[in-house]
């Protein structure tokens, strides 16, 4: 694949801006090293179930990775677990287990989630556990320096002696300190300061150190663990919005105090989740686990739903938005499967060769759209990653192919303009991880999970179909049209073609 830039003058393409939660602006996407991304994004906390807001964030920056290989960069993508931490710790002892336990169950049930929801894997995925060595010698280093200090077994970061301290929040430490609700600690220089070293407890697990026996704090590992493996600068930082204070910014302070070089050029940050326009938590008893969606919905219509939205915008969840979204996935699906039905056992000559003067209005209208498609991908993409606007364009183009399917495509042009659009499509979907099921398979899939909810069976469907089919060919129409009116009733909608009867839910 080509690399930005290397493109023919004539399709040069627009230059991919982001927004950069740094400067608060978009800014041109210029990595460090040309044609290659270097991108950390956080993982999870292992001690329960991933909720729909590790959904979007993991779905947001897989689309983000498959996008910028696309582009032809070269990405080096790192995502973490972290495998150790007080919640880790205090659900082992809640359900007396060891906490390795309770970490590596959910380390599991993580990756089965991702699976689920059709992420590709990071290029690396390192535990906090594997990298105690890097973690010390970190936290080694800021002690060296005047920019952290021991406190009995603890070491913590003096936050007064960074400068730049909540560039990234764009807040003070006075506004802070007088609106956070901070334990007190006589042992902090700072009521600010956070722990880069944690002395263990008894009973806790723990590690070596020059500070005696202790445990990393949260922050310091992520530090660690990506200039481990993407270096002292790199390119993308990304995580969602909960995360800019004080995880991000604890994470560049103790980087760049460390290194003296800016720790990341571009920090990207999604948006929350809502539930029911309320922002979602478990005190109001509105959240929900991947696998509880899933129980409910097509994992890949709450994929599909997830990219409605701009990633940076608040995405409301609500079971009537994710059944809006799985009628938009569906409509798509159906014009894909109505093209393969077209299309089977035909070889188009390449679009082309296609002469508009040959075409319906509505053929040339969806030529003129094919062959604009991708570009309007591209430009989409290329403003901070707007899968909202592609999924217009997408939608724009179903419009039309729908039009021409209605027609009948008939002639080896209008074979060749659907297929195009087909293909486009696919290319699409490849890098939104949507479209890559067989249009039937998806539709029947789809069609039997809705029907699951009705109160009828799918043999009795079908029984009906054939007591329907036969009353019509006896000429009784009286009992075809009752038996049609009463599926409808039960919300199941008859479709008649030359080739027989089929069904879907409404």
């Amino acid at each position: 694949m080509l690399m930005r830039g290397v493109r023919p003058a004539v399709e040069e393409p627009m230059p991919l801006r982001v927004y950069n939660t740094l400067s608060g602006t978009k800014e041109e996407f210029v990595p460090i090293a040309p044609g290659a991304v270097k991108m950390y994004v956080c993982g999870v906390t292992v001690y329960d179930y991933c909720h729909i807001g590790h959904a979007r964030a993991n779905v947001v920056f897989d689309v983000i990775y498959r996008y910028l290989r696309h582009a032809g960069f070269d990405v080096t993508y790192v995502r973490n677990y972290t495998d150790i931490d007080d919640k880790i710790i205090r659900r082992a002892n809640e359900q007396g287990l060891a906490w390795d336990e309770v970490a590596g169950r959910f380390i599991e049930e993580f990756d089965k989630d991702m699976a689920s929801l059709g992420l590709e894997l990071p290029t690396h995925q390192p535990k906090a556990t594997e990298h105690i060595a890097e973690i010390i010698d970190l936290v080694r280093v800021l002690v060296e320096k005047g920019h952290a200090y021991q406190a009995g077994g603890d070491v913590y970061f003096c936050v007064e002696k960074f400068d730049p301290y909540l560039r990234l929040s764009k807040r003070s430490l006075e506004e802070m300190q007088a609106g956070a609700r901070i334990e007190v600690d006589e042992r902090k220089r700072h009521p600010m300061d956070f722990a880069l070293w944690k002395e263990a407890k008894p009973g806790e697990p723990w590690w070596e150190s020059p500070w005696g026996k202790g445990r990393p704090g949260w922050h310091i590992e992520c530090s660690a663990m990506s200039m481990k493996y993407l270096g002292e600068t790199f390119d993308i930082h990304g995580g969602g919005k909960d995360l800019i204070f004080p995880h991000h910014e604890n994470e560049i302070a103790q980087s760049e105090a460390a290194t003296g070089k800016q720790f990341v050029r571009y920090w990207l940050h999604n948006g929350f989740v809502n539930i029911n326009a309320e922002k979602m938590s478990k005190s109001l008893g509105n959240f929900f686990t991947i696998k509880e969606v899933l129980e409910k919905f097509d994992s890949e219509v709450l994929r599909f739903f997830l990219l409605t939205a701009h990633y940076r915008s608040p995405l409301d969840f609500s079971d009537q938005n994710l059944s809006e979204a799985m009628a938009g996935l569906e409509r798509i699906y159906s014009a894909l499967a109505g093209i393969e039905d077209a299309v089977a056992g035909r070889t188009p000559p390449s679009v082309v060769d296609v002469a508009p003067d040959e075409l319906s209005e509505a053929q040339r209208e969806l030529l003129d759209k094919a062959r604009t498609l991708i570009d309007r991908f591209r430009e989409a993409m290329d403003d901070d990653f707007n899968t909202a606007l592609v999924l217009g364009h997408v939608f724009d183009a179903v419009r039309t192919v729908n039009r021409v399917l209605a027609e009948g495509v008939k002639g080896d042009a209008a074979v060749a303009i659907v297929t195009d659009l087909r293909d486009k499509l696919r290319e699409i979907g490849g890098v939104l991880g949507v479209f890559g099921s067989e249009p039937a398979e998806f539709l029947d899939r789809l069609k039997k999970r809705k029907a699951a909810t009705l109160e009828i069976t799918e043999e009795e469907i079908l029984r009906l179909i054939e007591e329907r089919t036969a009353a019509r060919k006896a000429k009784d129409f009286k009992c075809s049209d009752e038996i049609r009116d009463y599926l409808l009733a039960k919300d199941i909608q008859l479709l008649d073609s030359a080739a027989g009867t089929t069904w879907k839910v409404k």
